[in-house]
């Protein structure tokens, strides 16, 4: 181990990503030696510019948007769950062929059960949404075995493939499973998870207020201004509002697992973030 092992989060925009500051705090604290920097990817140079940052030495990677399915197609080998999502968040650059991995769902659960000490377990529960996010966390979702899972998408169909693909294993998981329209995915549903991108769109919320209990919890994957008008309706609708920072720090720890072998402690680095990000105006 030396201090030339070098990470970086792939992506196109990457400016504002937190995931250098992330991953820094996480070394300091496990003390492992490490540079993770930005990697700004030209859209239709992805492949590219990974494979020259690994030829320079580069041990592992993030990937966000829009490359998560190009990461999928470059793994030699993936992880259970990236097979299942069909999306790559993580990449280890092994000897034997490239890793791949998806961490996002296990970030959110984490941070839903642990941070919100919310059981997912005989819960209702509705994702919004059918694309790369809702994918990337629906196995972890299933996973945690909530009672019935709806998944509601603008376009049922696409909705439809997510519940084909993961049928399987909402069946061995004990998992009512299925897909509806946005504007007609019932009501009463203990928790709501937003994978839309209605909040970068600065749209509203896609769905009626009757689809939360009281008291329900409502969580936006985006986080800081982006995620604001969302917490806002659930918080007018009387629902624990709960944005995607503590999804960021899970997914982050998980990764760095992947890549050094410790798990480090999520707590300090969240709270220390979550008063920067409540700082923006």
């Amino acid at each position: 181990m030396n201090n030339t092992d070098r990470y970086a989060v792939a992506g196109n925009p990457v400016a504002h990503s937190r995931s250098p500051d992330i991953h820094a705090r996480f070394a300091a604290q496990t003390g492992q030696a490490l540079v993770y920097e930005r990697l700004l990817c030209p859209l239709d140079g992805f492949e590219a510019s990974i494979r020259r940052f690994a030829a320079e030495g580069g041990r592992g990677c993030n990937v966000t948007v829009p490359f998560k399915f190009e990461a999928h197609a470059l793994a030699v080998r993936l992880s259970p769950r990236a097979a299942l999502a069909g999306a790559v968040n993580t990449l280890r650059f092994d000897g034997e062929g490239w890793f791949g991995d998806n961490t996002d769902g296990a970030g959110l659960v984490r941070d839903i059960e642990h941070n919100a000490a919310r059981p997912l377990a005989h819960k209702r529960a509705l994702l919004l949404g059918a694309g790369g996010a809702s994918a990337g966390v629906l196995g972890s979702l299933i996973a945690a075995r909530p009672a019935e899972l709806v998944i509601a998408n603008r376009s049922v169909d696409k909705a439809q493939a997510l519940v084909d693909s993961h049928r399987a294993l909402a069946e061995q998981q004990g998992v009512r499973l299925r897909a509806c329209a946005l504007d007609d995915c019932g009501a009463a549903y203990d928790v709501l998870i937003n994978g839309t991108s209605a909040s970068l769109a600065g749209a509203g919320v896609p769905v009626a207020a009757a689809a939360l209990v009281p008291g329900a919890l409502a969580l936006d994957m985006m986080y800081g201004p982006a995620a604001r008008p969302f917490l806002d309706w659930a918080r007018a609708q009387g629902a624990e509002a709960r944005d995607g920072l503590g999804m960021l720090v899970e997914q982050a720890a998980e990764a760095f697992e992947l890549w050094r072998g410790v798990k480090p402690d999520t707590a300090p680095v969240l709270a220390a973030l979550r008063t920067e990000v409540d700082a923006l105006p």
